[in-house]
């Protein structure tokens, strides 16, 4: 079962995309924003895939998403944003990170789960 990471500082939105992604049977498990998302991936080591807001404390998305691909151990890691930035201005910053989908949210669950397995290659 794949695990997929949440990061948002939304509690709603972080049990939402969790509901939805519990029930296409995926392991869920979240975080505040990018420093506590640090720390899980570093801890948990085993994490499939990341979703990701871009405006959060402490630490956004883009920031983020460049500490991730700086790490080799991480590089390839696969990262969705899930924001509501809308300009091309943002997606261009966002791809420029290393995110591999930018998904403007309200996102459609069939379109959040079709994300995460196209993202982690393979049907889950």
């Amino acid at each position: 079962m794949a695990k997929i990471l949440i990061v948002d500082d939304s509690q709603m939105t972080r049990n939402f995309h969790a509901y939805i992604l519990r029930a296409a049977n995926f392991q869920v498990i979240d975080a505040i924003d990018g420093a506590d998302a640090l720390e899980k991936i570093y801890r948990e080591n085993d994490i499939d895939c990341v979703i990701t807001d871009v405006n959060m404390p402490n630490m956004d998305g883009f920031t983020m998403i460049r500490k991730i691909r700086s790490e080799q151990t991480f590089s390839t890691l696969p990262i969705i944003i899930a924001t509501t930035l809308d300009a091309a201005n943002d997606k261009k910053e966002g791809f420029k990170a290393g995110a591999n989908f930018y998904l403007v949210k309200p996102v459609k669950p069939s379109v959040l789960i079709e994300s995460v397995r196209m993202a982690i290659g393979r049907e889950c």
